[in-house]
């Protein structure tokens, strides 16, 4: 398949971005990954693109001096090293990952459509959040689809917290500005998490939206 791989900074990380040409995929590029026969039941898309986030994942890991291939955990979750955390994303044509040496969680997404967002605010926000998108200064659209990626990011960067499949409920968009995102906690979540806040850094790259939650939680 054919991929490039570069890099760029979000909020005192370097994240690995791998774009690839699905169109190029081929089953033979699979055997690059030590678990690709648990892949096999999938489509070629999702080949694809668990093939560019594993890519993304093995040049994170580099950083530390690691060679690791992140294996598919019993909830479908990346397996990473001891002592490593990390995390990986894909939208379109685009994969990015990341790791770190405390919980981190990156996501990318689309910008929703005028139409898109009028059907799913209901389940992503509340109405006080809505009303705190619409104050932001920022495009609806933008917005939501903030609230819905850095949500994402928070999940994935605490899921070892939860048992449960956390709903957009879990966490309420608090304030939002150009670069960052504040999200708390509620015991939807987690019952001992409940009221804790996290900084969740964003930027927009053309019609698509990074977040990425790379700092420890802190108390209200």
């Amino acid at each position: 398949m054919n991929t490039q791989h570069s890099t760029f900074s979000l909020g005192g990380l370097t994240l690995h971005r791998i774009d690839f040409d699905p169109a190029t995929f081929t089953d033979a590029d699979l055997l690059w990954l030590p678990h690709h026969a648990k892949l096999q039941p999938a489509g070629n898309k999702r080949k694809a693109e668990h093939l560019a986030g594993r890519l993304a994942a093995f040049y994170a890991l580099r950083q530390y001096g690691l060679r690791h291939i992140a294996d598919i955990g019993d909830r479908r979750q990346p397996i990473w090293p001891p002592e490593i955390y990390g995390s990986i994303s894909h939208s379109g044509t685009t994969a990015l990952a990341v790791g770190a040496k405390h919980p981190v969680g990156v996501d990318l997404d689309a910008i929703f459509t005028p139409e898109m967002a009028n059907e799913v605010v209901g389940s992503i926000v509340t109405p006080e959040e809505r009303r705190m998108l619409e104050a932001s200064g920022l495009p609806f659209e933008l917005a939501l689809t903030l609230a819905f990626s850095a949500k994402e990011s928070l999940y994935k960067a605490y899921s070892f917290a939860t048992s449960e499949l956390p709903g957009f409920n879990s966490a309420q968009v608090i304030a939002l500005n150009a670069g960052q995102i504040t999200l708390g906690l509620t015991a939807a979540f987690s019952p001992g998490l409940a009221g804790e806040m996290c900084q969740i850094h964003w930027r927009q790259d053309h019609r698509q939206v990074i977040t990425l939650l790379s700092k420890t939680l802190q108390s209200a």
